[in-house]
């Protein structure tokens, strides 16, 4: 069937919903009103004011109360309407849902899946479309997941609800209506942790995940008309834990690499995977590898947005830079 990401991870939710009495659903506006994107839409009225519930509009109140339930056998799925609010809630997330195990020694875990929308384009106001997965790299205890497309976002959604570890899954708003895809109607997973190789390649590796990944296909169809340039394009997929196998074995194929992010340069996913790099295939690499990201600002005011946001432009230049002599 083919679903836009919406309703990719409506369906996700539902089946997660049917299949567990354990799951339960809260956050702000998303019982009646289906969650300001309409993600949890006609899901209270299916499944009941007890399983999918609003919340004061308190973000600290409602991680800290899903810690809770997670650590007493539930396992709830948190909604933070936007991922610039996860600010507000910071201490719940770090210092108690990714702490949990090893404070415990084991004897405890929080299965708790944190839900948010992130990434620029659409012209929100200010904390609307911050890119703040790097925070969490610095929270050990956390597992980080940004899908691409529909089909992804359903597979990987339902492994995280199945993890007995907290799980950041950050949605990107620009594609959440912007594209189709076929994707089942039933119950499946996609493994946390994996990266896929959405394009094949010889000559460039270009490392991405949500939004950038289209705009990384975008500057490999142009690299190839114009020069011939073979890229391999890797969607991440997982931020963390980063899948070290799938980026060593590109980079050891291709000598060359470009890694693509929206959020800024600085501590971010795509320093990370440079270092990989460096560790296991530095003597792989022909020429210094390019990063693509956003700036060490905050995420600027609507009219600024273009300037900021990776293109598909950038990207190309980049890969231009990698395939110099």
């Amino acid at each position: 069937m083919q679903m836009t990401m919406i309703e990719a991870l409506n369906s996700a939710l539902s089946l997660e919903l049917e299949r567990d009495k354990r799951v339960v659903l809260l956050g702000q506006d998303i019982g009646v009103n289906g969650g300001v994107f309409r993600v949890t839409e006609h899901l209270q009225k299916k499944f009941g004011e007890r399983r999918v519930f609003d919340t004061p509009l308190a973000e600290s109140s409602i991680i800290g109360s899903s810690v809770g339930m997670a650590v007493y056998g539930l396992r709830p799925i948190a909604e933070i309407q936007f991922a610039g609010f996860l600010f507000v809630c910071m201490n719940q997330l770090a210092s108690q849902a990714a702490r949990i195990r090893f404070r415990s020694g084991g004897a405890y875990t929080c299965p708790l899946v944190v839900r948010s929308p992130y990434g620029g384009g659409v012209r929100t106001p200010e904390l609307h479309s911050d890119s703040v997965e790097g925070l969490f790299l610095q929270a050990p205890g956390f597992k980080v997941v940004i899908p691409s497309n529909p089909y992804d976002a359903k597979g990987l959604l339902a492994s995280a609800v199945a993890d007995p570890d907290p799980v950041l899954f950050l949605e990107n708003i620009k594609l959440y209506r912007s594209f189709r895809q076929d994707t089942p109607e039933e119950h499946y997973t996609i493994p946390l942790g994996q990266a896929k190789a959405v394009q094949e390649g010889e000559d460039v590796s270009v490392f991405a995940y949500g939004a950038m990944v289209p705009v990384a296909l975008d500057a490999a169809k142009k690299a190839q008309q114009e020069s011939g340039t073979s890229i391999e394009v890797i969607d991440l997929r997982t931020i963390w834990p980063l899948d070290e196998t799938a980026i060593v074995a590109s980079v050891e194929k291709t000598g060359r690499a470009v890694v693509v992010h929206e959020a800024p340069r600085a501590g971010g996913v795509g320093a990370e995977v440079i270092a990989i790099i460096n560790e296991h295939c530095l003597y792989s690499l022909l020429k210094p590898i390019e990063r693509v990201t956003g700036y060490d600002t905050p995420f600027p005011v609507p009219g600024l947005e273009d300037y900021y946001v990776p293109t598909s432009a950038k990207v190309l230049d980049a890969i231009k830079r990698v395939m110099e002599p």
